[in-house]
């Protein structure tokens, strides 16, 4: 499976954080901005790649950063 997810955050400080962590990590990821088909109420997401979901899902989850959800990305 190829293609990309998008992570999905209560707020542009949490997408940034994320992302930090997530690069830290070793994933490749990319803050870009929110899909409106996805969500109107932060401006930023963390793009990441389908492969890695459950593993950025898990490394965001031990760092204690709260996502709202991840969603798969239409290219």
């Amino acid at each position: 499976m190829s293609g990309f997810a998008v992570i999905l955050v209560h707020s542009t400080g949490h997408a940034v954080q994320a992302e930090r962590v997530l690069k830290r990590a070793g994933l490749t990821v990319k803050l870009i901005p929110t899909p409106r088909h996805l969500s109107s109420d932060c401006g930023s997401a963390v793009r990441i790649a389908t492969t890695d979901r459950d593993r950025g899902a898990d490394v965001l989850s031990k760092a204690g950063i709260a996502i709202d959800r991840i969603e798969a990305l239409d290219d």
